[in-house]
């Protein structure tokens, strides 16, 4: 059976998106897909901690989707994490709801992927820096998916890349619902966009 994915969605600035605004429309065209725009559901940070609960517990797959903030996610993401992601429910004593459930990070980058690097610009892979979803995924016993990136953003749309990203990350999700892909399969990868190059340098 398809498996059931949540897109959690944050972007303080959806005005000026030219990459993650598309990416989520196009999601949310996906069969057996739920997106969930935060900043738009939540505008005074007030989540509903039963509802994101619920929410979790209905789908298989959860992805956070947002560009990268200070080497970080917006802010939402984190006050979301916070106040859902309870002891007792998805960690801790009895709180195995999450057990065996995949995470998957999609975001975008500013720079080019050179520049996260040790001797780039800013000094660490970009898999490094999202190590807390990561942490996070271990503890709640959840399947950690290799993060999905944009790299160089702010020159995508004049190179003409969205669409071409975009097209990855439909079959990405398309392929980890119907189970041809897992974090097995996945799992030796840095990053989910390497399966697409290796997968392009065997033709």
């Amino acid at each position: 059976m398809t498996k059931k994915v949540l897109v959690l969605f944050a972007h303080p600035a959806q005005s000026d998106s030219e990459v993650n605004m598309p990416l989520f429309s196009a999601l949310s065209s996906i069969e057996r897909v739920t997106t969930v725009d935060l900043y738009a559901e939540y505008p005074r940070f007030r989540i509903d901690v039963e509802k994101e609960q619920q929410r979790l517990l209905a789908h298989d797959i959860i992805v956070f989707q947002f560009p990268m903030y200070w080497y970080s996610s917006p802010a939402m993401i984190k006050e979301w994490q916070d106040l859902v992601l309870e002891y007792g429910f998805a960690y801790g004593k009895a709180g195995d709801q999450l057990k065996n459930k995949s995470v998957l990070i999609m975001t975008s980058a500013g720079a080019q992927q050179d520049a996260y690097q040790t001797e780039g610009l800013n000094q660490y892979p970009l898999r490094e820096l999202l190590r807390p979803f990561e942490q996070m995924a271990h503890l709640c016993q959840m399947h950690y998916l290799p993060p999905f990136v944009l790299f160089g953003s702010r020159t995508a749309h004049e190179e003409l890349r969205i669409d071409g990203h975009i097209k990855q990350a439909k079959t990405l999700i398309q392929a980890i619902q119907k189970g041809q892909l897992d974090h097995t399969s996945l799992g030796h990868y840095a990053l989910s966009n390497d399966y697409f190059q290796e997968s392009e340098a065997q033709r």
